[in-house]
C-alpha cells in the first residue's frame, strides 16, 4: 500500500537537505516543534493543511511544486506497484529489452511507447 503522509514526508526531507538546513531551524521558521516536524518528515504524521503551508514558507517553496513532485513520486510508485503486481513480461523476452535512464527531465516531458506486452516498468 502507497502511503501519502510517507511519500509528502520524503519530498519535505529532500527539499530540506537541499537547502542544507536543520530540522530544527525549520521547524523554528515554521513554528511546529521539532518532534513533530520529524514525525512528518518520516511519514508517521499526516499533516495538516495549515501545517504544510507554514512549512512551504519556512522552505520558500510554493505548496503546489511540492504536491507536483508528492504527485510525480505517487505516480511512480503506482506504477511499479501496477509492475510488481502484474509481472506480465516474459522470461524469454527481458533480455530484449533495454535499459533507459533519464535524469534532469521533468517526468511530464518523458513518454515511452511500446507493446505492454514487452515493457517492464521499475521505479527506484
Amino acid at each position: 500500500m502507497i502511503l501519502l503522509r510517507r511519500l509528502l514526508g520524503d519530498v519535505l526531507r529532500r527539499q530540506r537537505q537541499r537547502q542544507g538546513r536543520t530540522l530544527r531551524e525549520v521547524s523554528s521558521s515554521a513554528r511546529v516543534s521539532l518532534g513533530y516536524l520529524s514525525e512528518v518528515e518520516r511519514g508517521q504524521k499526516e499533516a495538516s493543511s495549515e501545517l504544510l503551508s507554514a512549512i512551504c514558507d519556512a522552505l520558500d517553496v510554493r505548496m503546489s511544486e511540492l504536491m507536483r513532485e508528492v504527485s510525480d513520486e505517487l505516480a511512480l510508485a503506482e506504477l511499479a506497484q501496477s509492475a510488481q503486481a502484474t509481472q506480465s513480461v516474459p522470461t524469454s523476452v527481458r533480455p530484449m529489452l533495454g535499459t533507459v535512464s533519464v535524469t534532469g527531465v521533468p517526468p511530464e516531458r518523458v513518454t515511452i511507447k511500446a507493446p505492454a506486452e514487452a515493457v517492464d516498468v521499475v521505479a527506484a
